[in-house]
């Protein structure tokens, strides 16, 4: 059943057409300005959900701004997802800055490092995903680079609070499927300068095994679909290491959605989860000024 799940997302990248291209934001900053600059990543309009980025070596956040009017203070870094070979910038990126937006929170999308991927993209794809444990493989050289790009954000982020307008004490961080493993690696890290205060996971995958909270672990909202193959089992192993270690964690599941739902509306349980997290986010107050 995951191979065949796969197989129609690899399907999907072949025959949909591409979107428009995102919305423009008002600020790119490169995180490692000391280090030479490389490619920030290709834009492709060849996925199923829109927009995607691959080939990063450089990188980045984008900085979506709130109108003035509705800014909280509370800054959050959106981590895409991709399978650490491209990122779905509009579908997990863009579209879920614009929704934070909306909610007077400023956003930064993140371009972390991701693994060449030369050649044709689908079949790229498919090499990987049909073997998982290979996948996992291919990807642990990247974990420490992609590991230290969300750290650098969120350090980034913090250190130029002022200038965004936000506050240090506000700084959070929610990724998609990759980008959600990214987000725990960097909670996991657990570096005080770089930990953010709160974080969501959104169908994270290829997580350590077995995980356990750190010190100080900041709350955690996890949120994925039960029929997602590829990550249902590790949302549920993320949630429990968290109450194990007396952190504060919420996961959500939905009947149905699948994986890499986004901000796609499906006519699908999984279309609630922006509800659920909004509803999480005000429990923690980072949504009021």
């Amino acid at each position: 059943m995951r191979l065949i799940a796969l197989l129609a997302v690899v399907a999907a990248l072949v025959a949909l057409p591409g979107a428009p291209p995102a919305a423009a934001a008002e600020e790119v900053v490169r995180i490692w300005p000391d280090q030479p600059a490389a490619s920030p990543g290709v834009l492709e309009d060849r996925a199923p959900f829109g927009t995607i980025v691959r080939n990063v070596e450089d990188a980045t956040l984008t900085i979506y701004r709130p109108d003035p009017a509705k800014a909280n203070g509370t800054a959050v870094i959106v981590a895409p997802g991709g399978a650490f070979h491209m990122l779905s910038i509009e579908n997990e990126g863009v579209a879920v800055a614009r929704w934070l937006n909306e909610r007077g929170v400023t956003a930064f999308v993140l371009r972390y490092r991701l693994l060449k991927s030369g050649g044709d993209l689908p079949f790229v794809l498919l090499r990987y995903f049909g073997d998982m444990p290979k996948l996992a493989a291919a990807v642990e050289p990247l974990r420490p680079l992609a590991t230290a790009d969300g750290e650098q954000a969120v350090r980034h982020v913090r250190t130029s609070a002022a200038r965004y307008g936000v506050k240090p004490d506000r700084v959070g961080m929610l990724g998609f499927s990759a980008g959600g493993a990214v987000t725990v690696w960097t909670m996991l890290a657990n570096h005080a300068d770089s930990r953010p205060d709160f974080a969501a996971a959104i169908y994270p995958g290829l997580l350590p095994d077995p995980i356990a909270a750190p010190p100080k672990a900041p709350p955690l909202f996890v949120a994925v679909a039960d029929d997602d193959k590829l990550a249902r089992a590790d949302s549920a192993r993320l949630d429990a290491a968290w109450r194990a270690g007396g952190a504060r964690s919420e996961l959500v599941t939905f009947a149905k959605g699948g994986h890499g739902f986004g901000m796609k509306h499906q006519d699908k349980p999984s279309d609630a989860w922006t509800e659920r997290l909004q509803a999480w986010m005000n429990s923690l107050g980072v949504l009021q000024k």
